[in-house]
């Protein structure tokens, strides 16, 4: 009889340990998911973010005058520094810099040499000058 309850106290046991390990395999499955569905979900949040920012068309104005050579027009740069600054300031800080490489890239086709690189500085620089973080973007200057 005695041993009859040492084998059922036995297999309850086993249960239990069995139960745990299961469910922890569980858990541990359903976070890595969960990691990667995230990481997925930022990167179209970031392609998103830009888009209902107008593709940064302010930033694009601003770059386009402040960095190109010999275009300077005061009035209409402080007007679209500001709004460039409310655009990305309505972006998560992550997406920021994938939004001003977005917008380095499209003036690709129409920007070389000097006017490239001076564009390129300038996006590298436009968050500190909106005092927003981070403060320099790094943008790959391959594209000169």
């Amino acid at each position: 009889m005695a041993s009859l309850a040492t084998l059922a106290a036995l297999l309850a046991a086993l249960l239990l340990v069995a139960h745990a390990a299961a469910f922890h395999t569980t858990v541990t499955t359903v976070d890595v998911d969960e990691n990667i569905e995230n990481q997925q979900r930022r990167g179209e949040s970031c392609r998103e973010q830009v888009q209902r920012q107008q593709n940064l068309n302010h930033c694009q104005r601003y770059m386009r005058q402040q960095c190109e050579s010999g275009s300077y027009e005061d009035g209409n740069q402080q007007q679209h520094l500001q709004q460039c600054c409310q655009q990305l300031r309505r972006m998560d800080e992550q997406c920021r810099c994938e939004g001003l490489r977005q917008v380095v890239r499209q003036q690709q086709g129409e920007l070389r040499g000097e006017e490239m690189r001076e564009m390129v500085e300038c996006a590298r620089h436009l968050p500190n000058q909106c005092r927003l973080s981070p403060q320099h973007c790094e943008i790959r200057s391959a594209w000169f």
